[in-house]
């Protein structure tokens, strides 16, 4: 079903089965004899969402190196493991640059709040749907998980008053803060896009720092390549289709905006991302086509 303005969903539908799929490449690429990613709390945050096709994947039921899946266990590890590792050593080079201040925006089931070793004082606020945060919050307390640093839950749609929202939970303006929005942006119309961006600028005291993805065509999500990824999955039993869920059509590339409000942005591209984890991007399509069009950047007010 495609998007429509004021949709909803649960962690097992729509754009919430996404934040789901996200933390269950997490717990299989946590699972590497010696892996360059831990996060222990994302197989049963997976497991509470209770999916039947993510919790098969889990169980080694979903054979992951089916030709009609769009990419194969190693790859998908290897992918996950990337993205992860860039928004984690974000975060940590932020807070040993003396930032205490994170915020974490549409969280899902992103554990960083829990499993980051972050300094004294530090601040981290989770925000996304009400729903979201309280599954998640309860799902951890009762295996008796301790965030590791001071959590600040914010329960609010990134399309209302998400600003006023921090306010009221003890943001502080005057610090700089570091934020990331991770695979959000697809998810979002241009021009709420774009909004989201100058939201985070008005609420940034400078040195703030924020990492996000860079889209350089969203034809990436809704090509005949890109649409055939469901008929995989819906052969195991999850019937998604992404390019159903983003909002195609020209918008400005985050970088740009960003560099047009203040910020100076440094580009980091999945090639390098690989390489300095020991990877090749695969000659694979779909890994291929995002290398070419998706970089990671990260932005500092100046």
């Amino acid at each position: 079903m495609e998007r429509t303005d004021g949709d909803s969903w649960d962690l097992a539908s729509s754009v919430g089965a996404t934040a789901t799929m996200v933390a269950a490449a997490r717990a299989l690429a946590s699972r590497e004899p010696d892996p360059l990613l831990d996060d222990r709390f994302a197989e049963p945050l997976v497991r509470a969402v209770g999916h039947p096709f993510f919790t098969r994947m889990l169980d080694g039921e979903i054979p992951l190196d089916d030709a009609e899946l769009p990419m194969t266990f190693q790859q998908r590890r290897e992918q996950m493991t990337v993205r992860t590792r860039f928004f984690d050593d974000f975060l940590q080079d932020a807070t040993a640059a003396g930032i205490r201040q994170a915020v974490i925006l549409a969280a899902g089931l992103d554990a960083r709040a829990y499993r980051l070793p972050w300094p004294e004082g530090s601040v981290v606020f989770e925000v996304d749907q009400p729903e979201v945060i309280t599954f998640k919050s309860l799902t951890l307390a009762q295996i008796g998980a301790e965030p590791t640093a001071e959590r600040r839950p914010v329960g609010i749609d990134l399309r209302d008053d998400w600003p006023n929202a921090l306010r009221d939970n003890m943001f502080d303006t005057t610090g700089p803060t570091a934020w990331i929005a991770e695979g959000l942006l697809p998810y979002l119309p241009p021009e709420a896009q774009d909004l989201l961006l100058d939201n985070i600028t008005a609420l940034s005291a400078p040195g703030s720092r924020l990492a996000t993805e860079n889209i350089s065509d969203m034809n990436i999500f809704t090509d005949e390549r890109a649409r055939s990824m469901r008929a995989g999955w819906r052969k195991h039993g999850l019937d998604i289709d992404v390019a159903e869920l983003v909002w195609p059509g020209a918008r400005r590339e985050a970088a740009e905006h960003l560099s047009a409000t203040g910020w100076t942005v440094t580009h980091h591209s999945t090639d390098n991302l690989y390489a300095s984890h020991g990877f090749t991007v695969p000659d694979n399509e779909i890994l291929a086509k995002f290398r070419d069009t998706v970089s990671y950047i990260v932005a500092e007010l100046g």
